[in-house]
């Protein structure tokens, strides 16, 4: 099941958003503050950010961070999935695939994501979604 995170969530976010930040699939870790901001964030608006719990039955299994952004180049809003998180003992269930379908129904002309380059069992899902390699490279300043 896939609902909008709620402010009675922010303990199992916080928890699993330190968890995902700890592992391998990010470059580095953040400060706790910005996981708290970012859950802020969503509860005050989702002009910017959408959360989601990804649960098995009633237990908290991951969540998925939703950007919103315009392209022009897709002519219109493009939704990245910024993050997805699955604890592992929830991975190999189908649950991420299910949220991307889930995604797909948002109604939008793009979905995005960005993949650590050694995170190839996750590569590996988003190509078989249909995901595709961009002929660019992401550049940022800041942090």
């Amino acid at each position: 099941m896939i609902r909008k995170l709620t402010a009675q969530d922010r303990a199992d976010f916080v928890a699993m958003s330190e968890e995902f930040y700890a592992s391998p699939a990010v470059e580095h870790d953040i400060p706790r503050e910005f996981h708290l901001n970012a859950f802020d964030e969503m509860m005050r608006s989702d002009a910017y950010l959408e959360g989601y719990l990804l649960l098995d039955g009633d237990r908290a299994a991951g969540f998925a961070l939703l950007q919103k952004t315009y392209s022009r180049e897709a002519g219109g809003m493009c939704l990245w999935i910024d993050e997805i998180y699955l604890r592992p003992a929830f991975r190999g269930k189908g649950l991420a695939k299910e949220f991307f379908a889930f995604a797909e129904t948002l109604g939008v002309p793009r979905l995005r994501l960005e993949v650590e380059p050694e995170n190839e069992r996750a590569e590996s899902l988003y190509l078989r979604l249909g995901f595709r390699h961009l002929p660019y490279r992401s550049m940022i300043k800041g942090r």
